[in-house]
């Protein structure tokens, strides 16, 4: 009886300690890595469907698998730079939101079929800020790959991209380049002037 009590015991102990991982596992969310993973499944099934779904229905598509991988805010933030501070909350929001359409626009837009496609896995390492770099290549049939490197920073218990880099050319910089420009020469009604039309022609081309 003593000996049946003792097993019962440790199989007790051992599915705690299970469910105890297991609970530690979900808690910590997605890995980096996992997030990427996702996000490019995501993309590359809404290209396999892309010439039926038309622009607006990648949109659609993207706009969840985008949300859910990228953090707009910060990417806003980042884009901006000191001029986020000088912005009200209501203004702050209005300039996250936008971007967020953009961002899914620019997605719907170059990532509209499907011929085989695929991304590859390469490494992943962690940056001397605490983030995380994702190196992968987009491999496209009868062409040269695109190295994507994705860079992600944790968010709550999960990570989340705040730029990519294509081939060496960083979208944050490019953006950053362009739109504090116009925010800092014409102001934030002009800055949210200029990305709506930038989302505008994304839906024509």
């Amino acid at each position: 009886m003593v000996l049946k009590n003792m097993k019962l015991a440790v199989v007790f102990i051992f599915c705690l300690f299970a469910t105890v991982n297991a609970f530690a596992e979900a808690e910590s969310g997605a890995t980096a890595k996992q997030v990427v993973d996702k996000f490019q499944t995501e993309l590359i099934a809404v290209m396999k469907n892309g010439k039926q779904l038309g622009y607006a229905g990648r949109y659609d598509k993207l706009y969840g698998p985008i949300s859910d991988s990228h953090d707009l805010t910060k990417i806003a933030r980042i884009v901006v730079g000191k001029e986020w501070e000088k912005l009200s909350e209501a203004q702050q929001q209005k300039l996250t939101d936008v971007f967020a359409r953009l961002s899914v626009a620019s997605y719907a837009h170059n990532f509209k079929d499907y011929s085989g496609e695929s991304f590859v896995f390469d490494s992943e390492e962690e940056t001397t800020r605490g983030g995380v770099v994702v190196h992968s290549h987009f491999i496209i049939p009868d062409d040269k790959p695109v190295k994507f490197d994705y860079m992600l920073k944790e968010k709550g218990n999960s990570w989340r991209i705040i730029n990519i880099i294509a081939n060496g050319v960083s979208d944050l910089a490019l953006k950053r380049s362009e739109y504090t420009t116009i925010l800092q020469r014409e102001g934030f009604d002009a800055l949210i002037v200029k990305i709506n039309e930038k989302i505008d022609n994304y839906s024509k081309l």
